[in-house]
């Protein structure tokens, strides 16, 4: 049987990260096979063109090199690590997917959807994640809790008006697709949220679990 594979996304500061953790938990508690990954990265190389993304640096990186950065590590990590980990039956984890590209170069930089769904045909074919979980918080508590983390990177430095367009087209993308995704209030106390994740983890496991 094929693997399913679950995609997380939000803003800066929405608590994927720790997030993905507790559902990779729940999974082998049920005994799944699970692979847990981000993006950009989730390889050896394309860990390498996220470091080339996300390192502040003099030169203005420009938006259409981002986007492709951001697919050319895609790519990548699509055929080295998450269609491999699907073949075999495991649920793939992954921090972000293609959802973000979306979001932060179509909604934050202003390029063209219909530029980014050609790419997304080009580089995915028809891979879509079983299930999206958005984590949505208002800009100024997620950014608020970024840079309580420490450092911020090239694309955490932008202003709250970009990251305001990105919440904007996660939340327009939900309510286009809400069979694939789960919006989580992710500004809620952690417990909440946790609660919310785990009823959405197990109505999805008692369904996909079945031969």
């Amino acid at each position: 049987m094929r693997g399913r594979f679950i995609t997380f996304e939000g803003g800066e500061g929405a608590g994927k990260s720790s997030n993905v953790q507790l559902v990779a938990r729940f999974l082998r508690d049920h005994g799944a096979e699970v692979v847990v990954t981000r993006e950009p990265g989730g390889t050896p190389l394309a860990e390498d063109i996220r470091n080339l993304l996300l390192a502040p640096r003099d030169e203005i990186m420009q938006a259409d090199t981002e986007l492709l950065l951001m697919f050319a590590a895609r790519a990548q990590h699509v055929g080295a690590l998450i269609e491999p980990a699907l073949q075999r039956g495991a649920w793939v984890l992954s921090d972000r997917f293609v959802d973000a590209s979306y979001a932060y170069q179509g909604g934050g930089r202003g390029l063209s959807m219909q530029r980014i769904s050609a790419l997304e045909e080009l580089v995915l074919g028809g891979l879509k994640p079983d299930l999206t979980l958005l984590f949505d918080v208002p800009v100024e508590v997620g950014l608020a809790r970024a840079g309580r983390r420490g450092d911020l990177d090239r694309i955490e430095q932008e202003d709250m008006a970009f990251f305001q367009r990105i919440r904007d087209t996660y939340l327009q993308r939900a309510e286009a697709e809400p069979q694939r995704f789960q919006v989580l209030n992710a500004a809620a106390p952690l417990q909440q949220v946790q609660e919310q994740l785990l009823g959405t983890l197990t109505r999805c496991w008692q369904q996909w679990s079945q031969p």
